[in-house]
């Protein structure tokens, strides 16, 4: 069990770097393939949707023919034939059918340790191991900032996506070796999607689920290269140091959810507590945007490490959920998380377009104020939450 968790812990950890690998080859791409801000703002949207809209077909896979194979498959065909087509790109619909695939192959991943943990070890300690897959997952996030430039540098940049395919198809193998999925559960019991949507107590979940990875995750993944290149007229290494920054930050965060949880024995004052922090932080961006870059770069650290509640909102939903439901479960509220930063991409990058003008902080003030908006009405909408920490 604990080597088919480490393979799945390296598949999370691709799973990160493709999520976040946009920013740093976003000067690259424009110079190499005329990819525009708004083009590469697509192209995120397009995986966070893509994966978001498997969550159901994966959730009923994971119930039914579990984990291993569900996540195998789909990681090698999706991860590795999208990063293959990536590196054989020549414009920016090449780009967006290949994040599109990359983000189908991705979408198991995670869902798939966090079935494995729900139905393997205690309830207490799934928020600290959710927490705990993505903080090593997040050195994904890392790896797609200075060290990608880096390599990008070294072997170019389809050079570099050649290698990832490869390296996503040997995780894929890993997980059919070393995966095991555990005992089924009683298959007379019956339930669906709309089972779990007629539960009052989740929808509060639900609405923060909504908001609460959609900054961290859209400004790491994307908005910090032109936000940095434009306002700082940072170059592919300043890039690299400010996403490593934000990138070390959210490791950090994703850590210090689980044990945070164990001190102040709650979860929903945690999470919005954690979260009123980040919409503070967007705030003063939208004030400050052009503060300087270490002044900058700490904030968007702030973001990046207050906004790293996924995996405790995971387990705080998960809380209320019946055994036999808790694939369906757990990719329900990835749904909602994941195609919510889709949709936020895709309306930063119109939001980017449509002020695209000088001074050049501008369009970066509204993405900031995008983001914060909806974290503070998602907030809003978490008050009405039931806490509770098995």
């Amino acid at each position: 069990m604990r080597t088919g968790i480490a393979s799945l812990v390296a598949a999370y950890v691709l799973s990160q770097f493709y999520r976040a690998f946009l920013a740093v080859l976003s000067p690259v791409l424009k110079a190499e393939l005329g990819a525009t801000p708004e083009d590469l703002a697509a192209a995120s949207g397009l995986w966070f949707l893509a994966f978001a809209l498997m969550q159901i077909p994966v959730g009923a896979a994971l119930d039914s023919i579990g984990p291993r194979r569900t996540t195998a498959v789909l990681l090698a065909l999706g991860g590795g034939g999208g990063a293959a087509l990536f590196a054989m790109a020549t414009g920016p619909t090449a780009l967006w059918l290949a994040m599109m695939l990359i983000g189908a192959g991705c979408a198991p991943v995670l869902m798939a340790s966090y079935y494995i943990f729900a139905r393997t070890y205690a309830p207490a300690v799934f928020g600290t191991l959710a927490g705990a897959v993505i903080g090593f997952g997040s050195l994904g996030n890392v790896a797609a900032s200075l060290p990608l430039s880096a390599a990008v540098a070294l072997f170019g940049w389809r050079g570099t996506l050649w290698a990832m395919a490869a390296l996503t198809l040997v995780v894929a193998a890993l997980i059919a070796l070393l995966v095991r999925d555990p005992a089924r559960v009683d298959s007379t019991a019956k339930g669906s999607l709309l089972d779990l949507l007629k539960m009052p107590a989740l929808w509060p979940v639900l609405a923060m689920m909504v908001v609460c990875y959609a900054p961290a995750a859209g400004l790491r993944g994307l908005w910090t290269g032109p936000y940095f290149a434009d306002v700082y007229a940072a170059d592919a290494a300043g890039i690299g140091r400010a996403t490593l920054v934000m990138g070390l930050a959210m490791v950090a965060g994703n850590f210090a959810y689980g044990p945070l949880e164990r001190l102040l024995k709650t979860r929903k004052w945690l999470i919005f507590g954690g979260n009123a922090l980040v919409a503070l932080f967007l705030a003063a961006l939208v004030a400050f945007p052009a503060a300087g870059p270490v002044t900058s770069m700490a904030l968007l650290a702030g973001v990046g490490f207050f906004g790293s509640s996924f995996g405790m909102v995971i387990a705080h939903g998960r809380a209320f959920f019946p055994p036999h439901l808790i694939g369906r479960g757990v990719t329900l509220l990835n749904l909602f998380g994941i195609a919510a930063v889709g949709l936020a991409q895709v309306a930063t990058g119109r939001i980017h377009a449509a002020i695209a003008t000088p001074p050049a902080p501008a369009p970066y003030q509204a993405i900031f104020a995008c983001f914060g908006l909806a974290l503070a009405l998602g907030l809003i909408g978490y008050l009405f939450s039931r806490d509770r920490t098995d």
